[in-house]
């Protein structure tokens, strides 16, 4: 880069004029003044300077400005952006024309990608003709992996920094950003500099005819034995209702089919019921046939994997008085050959715990490490008090929910115990506000009945059948209940799965049936003790079936991942791209003590290979709680070994990021993007086929304009403190020649 240097005025008439006669005047007068002074050297000298500050002072009326202008010596650059993203690999036309009067776009060609619509754009031989005036650099960006980001915002700014010369970019993309900034940010600088974008939008604007398993999400594991619900969605470009048959086949050789119709232009949710049988690594497949007049056929199939385990679960249900509630509880959970449940009977009143049977315990597991084994806790009508929990058990089990992931059932009865742990730590769990004047709740001779509520529709909690249609007739011709505990209302952050069918309030109808999670855990209100009447001309059917589902409900979080010595689990289950996971691990020293302090870590290792390690951070030091977060980068299985230094435990398992591919196939173009960066940065927009005007248009751009940098002399500082300097100099030097 070469540079020159001048000096420019800005005079003016009056300027001029104004600098003659006080240039004429200081001349007299100093002539005068030495005639005065008959001659001497100091009047000399003195009247010298006086006449230079006066001419100094009439050069700054005239505005002088220094000037410097530098000129580069290289050519300008031209930088050609071609987007390599997985959704340029869709089937667009190869030629298409868009009439003044319709946004559609009118197919002329066979169907290519994207990607070969713009391959000219990559060629050097295309911009030969640009080679003698300026340097054309051609630099695509993105990447074609599904799971990878498309960002226009990035290149565009990478041009920027990279050719100090740059002159003009030339952008060919389907538009489809996902990731990084707005590229209007980058392009409002570029505007400011003169650098125009050609935009070479590429795409169709309507998406392609596509039915697509959209998600298919399998929780982390399931139990043998026992049904798992398989849940997934499917959305269709297709302009009409399509009637399908769905198979969903396990490796397992199991095989199921369901008959459904698609919805057009929209998303259809289903599920399956798949149970498996034995303990193993399962692949489920879901598959929908090909339509005649589907473009994509690789998305009417995925597959995903499930880990079945046997099951053991332990759970404490404490209680006050053997009420009939409590009796069918306990042989429900007694006689599932997945519990394992202990028993604790207060009596109040009596001498001693009641009991007898191999279920029952003596007294309150009040040892961390014993109590830190239940994964649900069940507390009946019971409260704070004599021969009944302590604030200090109460304090235990709040931490047991916060920190080790159980969950708590709280089940009340007419003697209203349950009022008096508004004075403990539990208070906080509780997910109702009681109504303290009426702590023995509300009787009734006439049985009253729960009624579902939208969110108890698609609870997984209260599915006594298959199919929603089936579940829903069920709930309503359930035996009614006679009593309901003193309820006003849920607390906010709760989720109400049932209300009472008729009684309401200022708040609306009395919850019944409410979950809430706190902390790692959860819990759940039962606001009636009349589940029992269930079995009536049924047996167990659905008394048996919904108190399971609630103990693996509760338990499932916390039995993500198991050692014997270190657990491991996360939200959500089912994470997406980028998305964060926040990790809990509880980890217990070699005696069984929660380990209170202690280096803990996961290396993560995603499908790809790529790996990354994250450190926890104590966040319960009393129940040996850590927490870390991370984000994974790519879809799939992800192997995760969990490590305590403290302890040399290792404890590894798989997490699985479900889907959320950034590129997609078959999306619509977004011109309207491309158009918007030409307008903003008045370039212009072009067909792929019109590269001759665009070199066109590239011919005919003036070199960059030179960079000029000015100085106004009359206004700088330096200036002006010489000026000073020099008065002061005049001054002194009249006081030393005795003329002041």
């Amino acid at each position: 880069m070469t540079s020159t240097q001048s000096i420019t005025f800005h005079p003016t008439p009056m300027t001029i004029s104004l600098s003659v006669l006080a240039i004429v005047a200081a001349l007299v007068l100093s002539w005068l003044a030495i005639r005065r002074n008959h001659f001497r050297q100091s009047a000399w000298l003195l009247e010298t300077l006086r006449v230079a500050l006066i001419v100094a002072a009439v050069i700054l009326l005239n505005q002088p400005e220094w000037t410097e202008e530098f000129r580069p010596s290289e050519k300008p650059t031209i930088v050609v952006l071609a987007d390599q993203s997985y959704s340029m690999n869709t089937r667009d036309e190869i030629q298409r024309s868009r009439s003044a009067e319709s946004t559609s776009d009118d197919l002329l060609g066979t169907p290519v990608t994207r990607r070969d619509l713009i391959e000219p754009l990559l060629a050097k031989e295309t911009w030969l003709s640009l080679q003698e005036k300026f340097d054309v650099v051609i630099q695509p960006f993105s990447n074609e992996d599904p799971s990878g980001a498309s960002d226009l915002a990035s290149p565009i700014e990478a041009s920027m920094q990279d050719h100090a010369n740059l002159r003009a970019i030339v952008l060919a993309s389907d538009g489809d950003w996902n990731s990084g900034g707005s590229p209007m940010d980058p392009a409002t600088r570029l505007r400011t500099r003169g650098i125009p974008i050609i935009s070479v939008p590429v795409g169709s604007l309507n998406r392609l005819p596509d039915i697509e398993v959209l998600s298919f999400d399998l929780p982390s594991f399931g139990i043998a034995g026992k049904a798992v619900n398989v849940p997934l969605t499917i959305d269709s470009s297709l302009p009409r209702a399509t009637p399908v048959t769905i198979k969903l086949e396990g490796s397992d050789g199991s095989t199921q089919s369901k008959e459904l119709v698609i919805q057009a232009m929209g998303r259809t949710s289903t599920s399956f019921i798949w149970k498996p049988t034995n303990v193993g690594n399962y692949d489920l497949t879901v598959s929908i046939p090909l339509q005649p007049d589907e473009l994509l056929t690789d998305n009417n199939q995925r597959t995903a994997t499930i880990a079945i385990r046997a099951e053991r679960l332990k759970v404490l249900v404490v209680e006050g008085y053997p009420r009939w509630e409590y009796r069918y509880l306990r042989n429900a959970l007694s006689r599932d050959p997945g519990v394992e449940v202990s028993c604790l009977l207060f009596h109040p009143g009596l001498a001693k715990v009641g009991g007898g049977s191999k279920d029952y315990i003596s007294e309150f597991p009040n040892a961390l490490e014993d109590l830190a084994k239940y994964d649900v806790v069940f507390i009946g009508d019971v409260g704070l008090g004599d021969n009944q929990l302590t604030s200090e058990q109460c304090r235990l089990l709040k931490g047991l929910v916060q920190q080790q992931a159980s969950g708590l059932v709280f089940i009340p009865g007419i003697y209203g115990k349950q009022l008096s742990l508004l004075e403990s730590p539990l208070a906080e769990l509780l997910p109702v506000v009681f109504d303290e004047g009426q702590p023995e709740g509300w009787g009734s001779r006439t049985p009253s009945h729960f009624e579902l509520t939208e969110l108890g529709r698609r609870s997984l909690l209260t599915r006594l059948a298959d199919t929603p249609e089936e579940n829903l007739s069920i709930w309503e011709n359930l035996p009614g209940f006679q009593w309901h505990a003193p309820i006003i209302r849920a607390k906010a952050g709760s989720e109400v799965l049932c209300v009472h069918q008729e009684a309401a309030n200022s708040h609306g109808r009395i919850p019944l049936l409410v979950t809430q999670p706190f902390g790692a855990g959860k819990v759940l209100f039962m606001g009636t003790d009349g589940a029992w009447r269930w079995r009536k001309g049924v047996e167990d059917r659905y008394h048996y079936r919904f108190w399971g589902q609630v103990v693996r409900w509760m338990a499932y979080q916390r039995n993500m991942a198991k050692g014997e010595s270190m657990r491991l689990y996360y939200s959500p289950e089912q994470p997406n791209v980028r998305q964060t996971v926040f990790l809990n691990a509880n980890v217990v020293e070699k005696n069984g003590e929660p380990l209170a302090k202690g280096d803990v870590t996961a290396r993560i290792v995603g499908p790809s290979g790529a790996s990354q390690s994250v450190r926890f951070a104590s966040s319960g030091e009393e129940w040996g709680a850590f927490a870390a977060k991370f984000t994974p980068q790519e879809p799939g299985s992800h192997r995760v070994t969990l490590r305590c230094q403290t302890t040399d435990a290792t404890l590894e398992t798989d997490l699985l990021v479900q889907g959320g591919l950034a590129e997609r196939l078959g999306k619509p173009a977004r011109p309207e993007v491309l158009e918007e960066l030409a307008r903003v940065t008045h370039g212009q927009t072009i067909r792929p086929d019109q590269v001759a005007q665009a070199i066109e248009t590239l011919q005919q751009l003036t070199p960059p304009p030179l960079e000029i940098r000015r100085w106004h002399l009359w206004s700088h500082a330096a200036v002006a403190a010489t000026l000073i300097g020099m008065l002061a100099v005049f001054w002194i030097g009249r006081k030393m020649a005795g003329l002041v």
